[in-house]
């Protein structure tokens, strides 16, 4: 009896054969090419093609006006209507004397099954601009663009629909940031009704009210681009009163939040941070360094909602419902029910909800019940999810997940079937667990290119290592949760069956971030994303046939590999760091740590950047065993949070620092840093001399207290320093101000003019920011200009005015988030080269 194969009811259906149990088939049946195996209709790819098609117009139309995008709706009903119209088909014709109908020609055919599928994608593009178009009439209700193009100062009712987020400001102090929904306006001598989503911006006191509280938030308007999610930016000013407390739901799911972060308050650091993440997405106390360390291994979509913790969550239910004898009916019910409670318990935000859909949908697609509707569902639910949220359209969030639902329904299933086939007998039903994470990665890798400009070689393997370790620690702290309702100290005991596996994934992202060459650099931008997926296209369709040829000649390919890897991998991984070595800035990311020489196995570090590991790194590439001083040049975190990894497992002369004690909350650290190295702390000034070993340096900044600007940065240490015959100029992040004095002081000394002119290298101020003295950068000019930058950065920076003015005055620049670790080497013959990792 054949029941697997289908009969073509116009569903567009997969095909699937079982070998035993309900709905198996005798033999393959159409399409069904081997039993066991998947293979989805052409008809499955005629759904899913129009919704992406539309999806892609929905993208690139974000930001239209009303008009532009009613022109494109009524084109697209008028391209419908001429393709459904009667005289659209082509009639059948006879033939000449016999009065049979002639077979449609071939060309006619193919026309005829492209029309269907056109008319659809011409529907679901009106579908969707049409929904962008009421969002858009909603959000703008009140006519707050308006008042934000002016720049109005107003009072409004603000429902607060996320947590607070803390950036780092320029002058040190707390930057918050929270979403938020303006529900009446008043400005400019009106008062309205309103539905428009903003961004608060504040300070500290944004922090304090509780998720979907009502506030009465005093500030002033600024546009944003019409793209945007957010009508507006709102800058926060005065107090924040509280009109209306959130309501039950939400207080009820605060309070299973904070019972999970209670219960891991003792845990380690590692899982007191990520098992909130890997349960609600919360990373508000997740270690900077795993934060880095997970980004490196494209291990950060654990941390983030998404579908896979809805399939635990939903799976589990169904899974107890099995073991308990629940009804088949009732199942999704409980299942339904179950997911409505996660979503509140993570906050309903459009991360969320997109998680939820695509989580149920995969777990819909494995089930084998219902493996038939994947593909088709998904079309669906990419539409739905659309329709209600238009500006997810351009969201990174939204392609991973649908990229990695697609995975999910494409290979896991046959993907999974090859690797049980070639495991021991008992290990063989591990082969769907293991072919997850490959198929998850080998959908995405293209988007997420984009947004870390490389591409994880050790990803794959980190993700497959992590991946079992998931579903008990996301059990474990949904559980926890629910027991601090009636226990706290249950609930930390139930919270350690999570904690354990927690620690085991941190420590894997944490080992393969240092695996050296686990990250390889790739092209920025959109044509690196095309180069990586037509990569992958050409894995996916070439891969069994090189695996083939693999295997029928091993020497020749060992050879290819072996040739490849000395042609691909870093030369630092191979030879160390480069001999003469006398200045080296490291890759710390957004922050800066410069190491000079000061003979062997000896240097001077001029600040530390913003991440223990990292800088710890760099002086081990370097073999410094003996800081002879440490040098502050102020006290922000991207110059001081680095130290006790600079420090650890290293002798500590001293550590030297700005006399400018501010912010003093950095002060305090680098104190508390140079207390546990027994290393004594002194001030600098403008004049003085510092002579360690092979180095001489002379401080030519700070020599008074500049208020203007950043104060903490214009009062950086600026260092005129030589090692061996390399002089270089660091100028810390020396603003506008800073450097326009400095550059008065060079102009009345002419010592200080003398040495300006014979720098071989500057490190320029501040990351590349604009902020900057063109005159002093002209004094100073030397043949090489390096600017110490993370990418991807937030600020910007560098900037393209302050390259270009780099360029125009004759340095060569050099950037450590292009090229890695700069280094200036002396040769022995006395020349001067710049040496990169990259």
């Amino acid at each position: 009896m054949s029941t697997g194969t289908g009969t073509g009811t116009g569903t567009g259906s997969v095909r699937w054969s079982d070998d035993a149990g309900e709905g198996a088939d005798d033999g393959p049946g159409p399409g069904t090419g081997v039993p066991g195996r998947a293979t989805p209709d052409a008809s499955d790819l005629r759904l899913l093609a129009p919704a992406v098609l539309a999806w892609a117009a929905a993208a690139a139309t974000l930001g239209l006006a009303p008009g532009p995008r009613w022109v494109l709706v009524g084109g697209c009903v008028l391209a419908a209507l001429a393709l459904v119209a009667p005289g659209a088909a082509r009639p059948w014709h006879r033939r000449p004397g016999t009065g049979r109908p002639a077979p449609r020609s071939r060309r006619w055919a193919v026309t005829s099954a492209l029309r269907w599928p056109a008319v659809l994608t011409l529907v679901l593009v009106v579908l969707l601009q049409g929904a962008a178009l009421a969002q858009t009439a909603v959000r703008e209700r009140g006519d707050v663009p308006g008042l934000a193009a002016q720049r109005a100062a107003v009072t409004a009712e603000v429902l607060l629909t996320s947590d607070p987020v803390e950036v780092d400001s320029r002058d040190g102090t707390p930057r918050v940031l929270r979403r938020g929904t303006a529900r009446v306006v008043t400005g400019r001598g009106r008062t309205r009704a309103a539905s428009a989503p903003v961004l608060l911006v504040g300070g500290a006191a944004l922090r304090d009210p509780p998720w979907h509280a009502v506030l009465a938030v005093r500030g002033r308007l600024a546009p944003t681009e019409r793209a945007d999610d957010r009508v507006a930016v709102l800058a926060v000013s005065g107090p924040l009163p509280v009109l209306r407390p959130p309501g039950p739901v939400a207080r009820g799911a605060e309070r299973l939040r904070e019972g999970l972060r209670r219960a891991v308050e003792h845990a380690p650091a590692d899982a007191r941070g990520l098992l909130p993440g890997l349960v609600i997405g919360d990373t508000a106390r997740t270690p900077p360094e795993l934060t880095d360390a997970m980004l490196a291994t494209g291990m950060t979509h654990l941390t983030a909602v998404s579908g896979s913790n809805v399939a635990v969550v939903v799976g589990l239910v169904l899974g107890l419902c099995a073991v308990f004898g629940v009804p088949r009916p009732a199942r999704p019910v409980l299942a339904a029910v179950a997911l409505a409670g996660f979503v509140v318990l993570a906050r309903p935000e459009p991360s969320v909800v997109r998680a939820a859909a695509m989580g149920a949908i995969g777990l819909l697609g494995l089930s084998r019940s219902r493996r038939s509707a994947g593909l088709p569902v998904l079309a669906g639910a990419v539409v739905v999810v659309l329709v209600l949220d238009p500006w997810l359209a351009r969201s990174y969030g939204f392609a991973l997940s649908t990229l990695a639902t697609l995975g999910l329904l494409l290979f896991t299933r046959p993907w999974g079937e090859a690797v049980g086939r070639r495991l021991p007998g008992r290990l063989a039903a591990l082969g769907p667990a293991l072919a997850v994470p490959v198929a998850a990665q080998a959908m995405t890798a293209p988007v997420v290119v984009l947004l870390q400009g490389s591409v994880s070689v050790v990803g794959v393997l980190a993700n497959l290592l992590a991946a079992p370790l998931v579903p008990p620690a996301t059990v474990a702290g949904v559980a926890a949760a629910l027991v601090s309702l009636v226990s706290e100290r249950g609930a930390t005991l139930v919270a350690w069956a999570g904690v354990v596996p927690t620690v085991v994934i941190a420590r894997v992202a944490r080992t393969f971030a240092e695996v050296p060459g686990g990250t390889l650099p790739w092209p920025d931008g959109p044509p690196g994303a095309l180069l990586l997926a037509g990569l992958v296209v050409l894995v996916l369709l070439t891969g069994r046939s090189v695996v083939a040829r693999v295997r029928a000649h091993p020497v020749g390919s060992y050879a290819v590999v072996l040739l490849a890897a000395a042609v691909l991998l870093p030369t630092r991984v191979v030879s160390g760091p480069p001999d003469g070595w006398r200045l080296v800035v490291c890759d710390v990311g957004q922050g800066d740590a410069v190491v000079l020489r000061s003979g062997p196995a000896r240097a001077v570090l001029v600040d530390a950047g913003p991440d223990p590991p990292l800088v710890d790194a760099c002086l081990d590439r370097l073999g410094v065993r003996v800081l002879d001083a440490v040098v502050v040049t102020h006290f922000h975190a991207d110059h001081v949070d680095g130290l006790s990894g600079a420090v650890r497992g290293r002798t500590v002369r001293q550590v030297l620092t700005t006399p400018v004690r501010e912010p003093a909350e950095g002060a305090r650290a680098v104190d508390a840093v140079a207390a546990a190295a027994h290393a004594p702390v002194r001030t600098l000034r403008a004049g003085d001399r510092v002579v360690l070993g092979e180095l001489t340096a002379v401080v030519w900044s700070p020599w008074r207290r500049i208020a203007d600007g950043s104060v903490p940065n214009n009062a950086s240490v600026v260092l005129a320093a030589r090692t061996g015959d390399v002089d270089a100029l660091l100028l810390g992040d020396v603003e506008r101000e800073a450097a326009h004095d400095l550059l008065l002081r060079l102009r009345r000394d002419p010592a200080m003019a003398a040495t300006a002119r014979g720098f071989e290298v500057v490190k320029t101020p501040h990351h590349g920011s604009a902020n900057l003295d063109d005159g002093l950068m002209a004094a100073v000019r030397a043949p090489v200009g390096v600017v110490s930058v993370g990418e991807d950065n937030d600020y910007g920076h560098p900037t393209p005015s302050h390259l270009a003015l780099l360029r125009r005055m004759g340095y060569t620049v050099y950037r450590t988030d292009e090229r890695g670790d700069v280094a200036v080497v002396e040769d022995a013959g006395g020349a001067v080269r710049v040496v990169t990792a990259r």
